[in-house]
């Protein structure tokens, strides 16, 4: 009809979706492999993994809050003391919001450090607090996908993977805090295993990411079989 307007649906830059979250975890965990490999193998100096680091926490933030958004709402209705709980799913995402933030301020402080005694308290690689907060995240994971699935045992789910090596990367990431430790001649604890956890840890989240990507065939068939068995429910 000439006088029908076309109808264009347009999706807002910050409208959450977990393709947009993935991707987003994906860049900024490629970004901190990249400065992390940087003082592995001695490509750039310190100015560039602090400065890499320092983009790729702001990716991980924002993937952080997307997540928090797609997670749903915080408590669920139980029929047990004052009728609400927490929901594992929700409180993973929370924590895990919460260390990307952590990450902000350590990469921040990185780049603004200017003497051993600043450093002590502000540096990259991973910072305990937001390690620590990645690690509670990842044990929510579990909950959230038991609760789910009544199963800790899944190998054909993408999101089993996903919630394994999630977990492998944030105890890389414990590992890089300990090792990142400045001690009072301004040198870190361990500095190889600060790197390599860091290296370890980006890569992990890479691919934890990657793998619940929903354009990938597995997750799409999965999606398929989700929408067939909600019209089929429909229809009865």
């Amino acid at each position: 009809m000439s006088g029908s307007k076309k109808i264009v649906a347009v999706v807002p830059a910050l409208m959450p979706t977990l393709t947009k979250q993935s991707w987003y975890f994906i860049i900024g965990g490629s970004l901190f492999a990249i400065g992390s490999a940087a003082a592995i193998w001695g490509f750039a100096g310190t100015a560039f993994t602090n400065w890499v680091c320092f983009t790729g926490a702001w990716f991980f933030t924002t993937a952080g809050l997307f997540q928090v958004v797609l997670s749903g709402d915080a408590t669920v209705a139980v029929s047990y003391g004052n009728g609400k709980a927490f929901r594992a799913e929700w409180l993973a995402a929370a924590t895990q919001s919460f260390g990307t933030l952590l990450f902000n301020v350590s990469t921040t402080a990185a780049l603004t450090a200017s003497s051993v005694n600043a450093e002590k308290h502000y540096m990259w690689n991973p910072d305990a607090g937001g390690s620590i907060a990645f690690l509670i995240s990842a044990c929510f994971v579990y909950v959230a996908f038991y609760r789910d699935s009544h199963t800790l045992w899944s190998p054909r789910n993408p999101s089993w993977w996903s919630a394994h090596i999630n977990m492998i990367g944030c105890i890389a990431f414990a590992f890089s805090a300990v090792g990142s430790f400045v001690q009072n001649d301004g040198s870190s604890k361990d500095a190889p295993l600060a790197n390599w956890g860091t290296f370890v840890g980006a890569i992990c989240f890479v691919l934890a990411s990657a793998i619940v990507l929903p354009a990938l065939p597995w997750n799409r068939s999965a999606n398929n079989d989700f929408s067939s068995a909600q019209d089929l429910a429909t229809a009865n």
